[in-house]
């Protein structure tokens, strides 16, 4: 298979790179700073190359180069390279929900998940590959890499049915015996939308933490920029925590924004981290300047590291869902490295009937703030959930990619009380199920020896292959409503040429957040792979997100050939 030019290049200045560093860092000190407490046999290599990643390179290594020019250095990245990829990372907090395992319809025939607008994740993924580290496992959620792209759906024209259901059908890239169920959604954009009134309430983390240019200093400056996008009708408060909490910023109209950055300005980081204090006084100030009919919104703004107060992740979910019973939804805003606690960012925006983002650049933030900013916070649909039943007639194995800490179960779906994700203006969702049909050779579980009878109503659905089911609730109901639609056969022979952009770049994103995780297995589908179907379907691309997306896919197979050659591994030879 012909690799990619940048691949090749990427991998050997990486090698070369911190083949250099460990022979000529010899300063003792600096070696401790980087890896506290390493062993005596064992000294610290890094680079500064943007593709590299922290390893430690044995002391006999390096002798070996220092007297020998002519030692192999691949045998030395084989046997003496020992990775370090967590070191700089390891007091970061991700949940670590089970994978979704193969499903056999004759057993299970229906599944139920929660809709997740959340795109921290795939952000966060950007930063650790930009910072030369494969991201851990459990920061991978496949539905927010997903879902942070916007895709080519028609949408609803009207409010009583504020998205579109779209559904596509073609062979999965990584097993031609299997197909790809592909679920889209787009949200309804309201006529007049940025005419509408916002309330927003910035909760800011000033502690001791925030203590840093890619914290405090980019949150300001994301902060800073929303503000260019505000007129008279907006309100801006600002209330900031540490210790104790505090208001910096009364209500202020959106077109002061002198006054608006002289507050931002004036933010600096000490202390320890109350959030739970925060909270509840920005919650206040929003429901005392609460706009009828507009966006009212806290926005979180925050590494997450509360250590005063309520910290436990379950206590401040509690907190939050209290709150969100008066109409005011929070979004959090992740920022910084090393201490970050994405667990409880995601949760708490999750809770609070919000969006999650993780902002790493100050691109990002225009992304979420600016350019996004009414999908981001302007709701038009609440407690959104997707249930598929599958006909086992027709489908006998199924598996839902990602969505692992958002699946419900079947009781739920019809239950009102059952809180699920919210979808704003314009917003795209998107879900895939790899499925086996039966006949095809695809299953994985073994059949069993004495079957289950089938049900007698099955027989007159057969030219269907599952039933696609949405509930909803519109902005003040209490009720939900029903939307429901059939996944015929016919789409095998109507969609039997190529699929669409939207069906081949939602896979590759799926593809690459499965080689991230390392499940499932796909040895024959490899990040090459991965690269080829996202650039041959990047489409309309204003902002360039899907180009970027090809070049962290080259980065990543640059530091997981690093990664497995420090671990030891055999790498295939280019051909």
């Amino acid at each position: 298979m012909t690799r990619h030019p940048f691949t090749a290049l990427c991998f050997a200045a990486t090698t070369a790179t911190l083949l250099l560093t460990a022979c000529t860092t010899d300063d003792t000190s600096v070696q401790e700073t980087l890896h506290p407490g390493a062993k005596p046999d064992e000294t610290a290599a890094y680079s500064s190359d943007p593709f590299s990643i922290p390893v430690r390179l044995t002391s006999q290594a390096m002798e070996k180069l220092s007297r020998d020019s002519s030692a192999d250095s691949g045998t030395l990245l084989a046997s003496h390279f020992q990775p370090d990829l967590t070191t700089r990372f390891s007091h970061e907090q991700y949940e670590a929900p089970d994978d979704n395992k193969v499903k056999q319809t004759d057993n299970e025939s229906v599944s139920t998940f929660s809709i997740d607008v959340d795109t921290g994740s795939y952000s966060n993924i950007r930063r650790f590959l930009q910072q030369g580290s494969l991201p851990p496992a459990d920061a991978v959620r496949i539905e927010e890499m997903l879902n942070y792209f916007s895709y080519d759906y028609p949408a609803e024209a009207t409010v009583e049915q504020p998205f579109s259901l779209v559904t596509e059908l073609g062979t999965t890239p990584w097993n031609a015996q299997t197909k790809l169920l592909h679920i889209g959604l787009k949200g309804f954009v309201p006529p007049h939308t940025d005419s509408m009134a916002a309330n927003l309430v910035f909760l800011v983390d000033v502690s001791g933490s925030m203590n840093s240019p890619n914290k405090l200093g980019l949150l300001k400056s994301s902060i800073g920029m929303l503000a260019n996008d505000l007129d008279e009708r907006d309100t801006v408060s600002i209330v900031v925590y540490a210790g104790s909490s505090g208001v910096v910023l009364p209500p202020t109209a959106g077109s002061r924004r002198a006054a608006i950055y002289n507050a931002l300005l004036r933010l600096q980081a000490g202390g320890s981290t109350n959030g739970a204090g925060g909270i509840q006084l920005a919650y206040k100030l929003a429901a005392k300047n609460f706009i009828k009919g507009g966006v009212n919104r806290v926005i979180l703004a925050t590494d997450g590291d509360f250590n005063v107060g309520i910290s436990d992740t379950e206590a401040l979910k509690k907190l939050i869902s209290q709150k969100r019973e008066s109409g005011i939804a929070l979004t959090t805003l992740g920022f910084g490295t090393g201490n970050y606690n994405d667990h409880l960012m995601e949760q708490l925006a999750d809770t609070g009937n919000g969006t999650y983002a993780y902002i790493d650049t100050l691109a990002e933030a225009r992304k979420v703030l600016v350019d996004e900013r009414y999908s981001t916070m302007m709701r038009i649909a609440g407690d959104v959930k997707i249930q598929v039943e599958f006909n086992p007639q027709r489908i006998s194995e199924y598996r839902l990619i990602g969505y692992t800490n958002r699946l419900l179960t079947r009781e739920q779906f019809n239950n009102d009380e059952v809180d699920a994700g919210d979808i704003g203006a314009g917003h795209t969702v998107t879900a895939l199920y790899e499925v086996a049909l039966r006949g095809e050779g695809g299953e994985q579980i073994p059949a069993l020896r004495y079957k289950q009878p089938g049900s007698s109503h099955t027989a007159e659905y057969n030219d269907e292959l599952a039933e696609i089911r949405l509930r909803y609730k519109l902005p003040g109901e209490q009720q939900s409503r029903l939307i429901s639609e059939a996944v015929h056969d016919r789409l095998l022979v109507e969609q039997a040429g190529q699929p669409s952009a939207n069906f081949r770049f939602s896979a590759s994103v799926a593809a690459l957040g499965q080689l991230l995780r390392s499940y499932p297995p796909m040895d024959a589908f490899d990040y090459q792979d991965v690269r080829d179907l996202a650039k041959n379907s990047t489409g309309d691309d204003e902002y360039g997100y899907r180009a970027e997306f090809v070049r962290l896919v080259d980065m990543a197979e640059s530091l997981d050939r690093m990664q497995r050659a420090a671990n030891g591994i055999a790498l295939q030879e280019e051909g």
